[in-house]
């Protein structure tokens, strides 16, 4: 079973990871952790500022560090675990990922975000589950 698993920097990702690390899989399966670094367009900035690049490879830094801790939690329970970056916008990106690499499922943490906060943000795994060719899963965080 091919599991593409999509991460971030939140808690609501560490419960997907949770959950996928919990569970028995069927022998020879795969989880691709996935995490997408999203770039934004730089705005004027006065001298001396950070530039662009220095920002971009922050970004991805951070990404990798994500990567690196998602797969060390699933490598603790036998898994085969591939870890990738890509860059862009992360409801594209999962989609686009899952379909060139044929996953059989989609695991995505999602934030509950309701109302304008929904409206201005966006959810990702709104659109992941309306727009994905397979299955998908949405991990909520417990609530506390």
């Amino acid at each position: 079973m091919r599991i593409l698993l999509a991460v971030d920097s939140s808690e609501h990702s560490n419960a997907a990871t949770k959950s996928i690390s919990e569970r028995p899989w069927p022998a020879g399966s795969t989880v691709r952790v996935l995490c997408v670094a999203q770039m934004y367009t730089p705005l004027p900035i006065p001298y001396g500022a950070l530039n662009y690049d220095e920002i971009t490879q922050s970004i991805l830094k951070e990404a990798q560090e994500v990567l690196d801790r998602a797969a060390a939690k699933l490598d603790a329970h036998d898994l085969t675990v591939e870890k990738l970056v890509r860059q862009g916008d992360p409801r594209q990106e999962i989609l686009e990922e899952a379909n060139a690499w044929g996953a059989d499922l989609i695991v995505v943490g999602s934030h509950g975000r309701t109302g304008i906060e929904r409206w201005l943000l966006g959810s990702v795994a709104e659109h992941v589950v309306r727009h994905a060719s397979c299955s998908v899963e949405v991990v909520r965080q417990p609530k506390q």
